[in-house]
């Protein structure tokens, strides 16, 4: 009995050292992987929040009834250091890119400890200036009625209602890209430039471009009704009518118009 007990005791040890041996040992979480795992929760929560929040009078109409494109933006805000209200006041979807608020960009940047100030505010000129947190010298941008003419924004509703506004909006985007860009974390724009526009190009407001558009070949311009000849003669040996311009038929030696014919 005492051999028995003695062979079973080793047969356990034997196993028990060969289960050991097979199990390695779970490896701890890399940082990349915590927060990962981190951001997952706080994007659970976002949605939760969103699909509470999503028919609301609280939320601009751009996201209302859309609870992920509100969770999205409440997480874009976060890592703004934008609390979840004050981002649904403050970011925009303008065709399809999420975009601050001109007010909301300079909260951003001054949050961060950089300096926005405005010189000068009119309905024809917007000047503005700012610098990096510990920089000395100040950057200085101007924005006028003549530069966003060029660009073709005066057409615009928003440009016609309240010009002052939009001058101050379009000099704010420029000068936070300027001394701030870091802030942003990819919404480098104001929604007041992306309205209508990309990159502060003007695109088409009817279908996008494509490449089908851009390589198709250029049509041969047509003659205008104007460029026409007044003048065409048949001749007998030609199966269509020519056209005789103006130069060549008062140039003419050998016929000239008849002017005592009605």
């Amino acid at each position: 009995m005492s051999n028995e007990i003695a062979t079973r005791d080793e047969q356990q040890a034997v196993a028990t050292t060969d289960q050991q041996a097979n199990t390695l040992p779970t490896p701890a979480p890399s940082a990349g992987t915590t927060a990962l795992m981190q951001w997952a929760q706080e994007a659970n929560l976002a949605y939760d929040m969103a699909q509470k929040l999503a028919a609301t009078s609280f939320v601009p109409q751009s996201l209302r009834g859309k609870p992920g494109d509100i969770a999205a933006a409440i997480l874009a805000g976060s890592e703004l250091g934008l609390k979840p209200m004050a981002t649904l006041k403050s970011i925009d979807i303008i065709q399809g890119t999420p975009a601050l608020r001109a007010h909301a960009m300079r909260a951003v940047v001054q949050q961060q400890g950089h300096e926005i100030e405005l010189v000068e505010s009119t309905d024809t000129r917007c000047v503005m200036r700012g610098r990096r947190k510990g920089a000395e010298k100040w950057q200085e941008i101007e924005w006028t009625v003549d530069r966003a003419r060029q660009m073709g924004l005066l057409g615009k509703d928003q440009w016609k209602k309240n010009p002052k506004g939009m001058l101050v909006a379009r000099a704010t985007g420029e000068l936070s890209r300027l001394i701030a860009s870091d802030a942003l974390h990819g919404m480098a724009y104001v929604s007041e430039e992306l309205e209508g526009t990309v990159h502060a190009e003007v695109v088409p407001q009817k279908a996008p471009l494509s490449v089908a558009a851009l390589t198709a070949p250029t049509p041969a311009p047509q003659p205008s009704p104007a460029a026409e000849s007044a003048y065409s003669v048949a001749r007998d040996d030609q199966p269509t009518a020519g056209d005789w311009d103006q130069d060549a038929i008062d140039d003419s030696t050998d016929w000239t118009p008849d002017t005592d014919q009605p």
